[in-house]
């Protein structure tokens, strides 16, 4: 990593959801919390929380030298609002596959 530059994963306890448009597009009691310097802290959920149904997959990808190529997903009215790591760098290998969504809210 360069100098300076940390992320870390740990287990979150708090349950958050995605609502678009009104309709639940993700829940999760079991996120993963990803800190990276700089950047807001980002929450990572299980596929299996996922309402991928109503995600459309899409052909943007995006490199990070600390986290690897990600691939996103669009929503109605919200292009590229959702994005994985399906073979993430080693460092951050907890967050294969996990689905990281631009607007989340705790749910209390």
């Amino acid at each position: 990593m360069t100098a300076g530059h940390k992320i870390t994963i740990e287990q979150g306890t708090e349950h958050v959801r995605v609502v678009r448009d009104g309709q639940v597009v993700a829940e999760s009691s079991r996120p993963l919390l990803l800190r990276e310097t700089g950047c807001p802290v980002r929450h990572y959920l299980p596929p299996e929380d996922v309402r991928t149904d109503l995600l459309t997959p899409s052909d943007t990808t995006t490199y990070c030298p600390f986290k690897g190529t990600a691939s996103y997903w669009s929503m109605p009215g919200a292009k590229d609002a959702v994005w994985a790591y399906p073979e993430p760098k080693d460092a951050v290998a907890q967050i294969k596959d996990h689905f990281c969504f631009y607007e989340v809210e705790e749910a209390g």
